[in-house]
């Protein structure tokens, strides 16, 4: 069974803002699968369905960010998910616009819902799909709770599709396959 967590805060005055990156590129994995988030329970809602026989699971916490660990801790405690098979995707402001980096595992690079999902599994060795965007211009909480300029968002969408196609590439293969073919400035076009 593959967890795969994508981050973002609940609620209408978040929907299109930097932070909720991890959402958009879950949603357009799960259009792409052709899966529909119906179910609610661990704090978040999140759909299962089978690809080649292996049970995966779509989630998003619904704790707000800096919350996310509590949500991802109470569904990988309830399925016994091993801790390589979880992969979480998350905005990152170190990171260009459009750019998208995976990783085995690592610090939380300051980012508060990566760290409380670190905090409540008890180790750093997460995989993680991060999604730039790009540095901060002005106070960075208003900056990642901000709506992206025009420009800015065609390039996070681009982001974001790479990280949905990333997620494919990792479950159709695995997960070193997918950083070989997506991280840093690759892409999908």
């Amino acid at each position: 069974m593959k967890l795969i967590v994508g981050l973002g805060n609940p609620g209408k005055e978040y929907e299109n803002t930097r932070h909720n990156c991890g959402f958009k590129a879950i949603e357009a994995y799960a259009d792409m699968a052709q899966v529909d988030f119906n179910r609610e329970d661990f704090k978040g809602r999140y759909c299962k369905f089978k690809l080649d026989d292996e049970d995966i699971i779509l989630f998003e916490p619904l704790t707000y960010m800096n919350l996310s660990g509590e949500a991802v801790q109470q569904i990988v405690s309830f399925f016994k998910i091993p801790i390589q098979d979880i992969v979480v995707i998350y905005d990152d402001m170190a990171i260009k616009p459009g750019e998208i980096r995976l990783r085995l595992s690592g610090s939380s690079g300051g980012h508060n819902g990566i760290q409380n999902i670190i905090n409540c599994l008890g180790t750093q060795d997460i995989k993680r799909i991060r999604i730039g965007i790009g540095e901060p211009t002005y106070d960075p909480i208003n900056f990642v709770l901000g709506k992206p300029t025009k420009e800015e968002q065609e390039l996070i969408d681009k982001g974001i599709k790479n990280a949905a196609l990333s997620i494919r590439e990792y479950l159709l293969k695995d997960f070193n396959a997918a950083m070989c073919k997506y991280n840093g400035g690759k892409s999908a076009d």
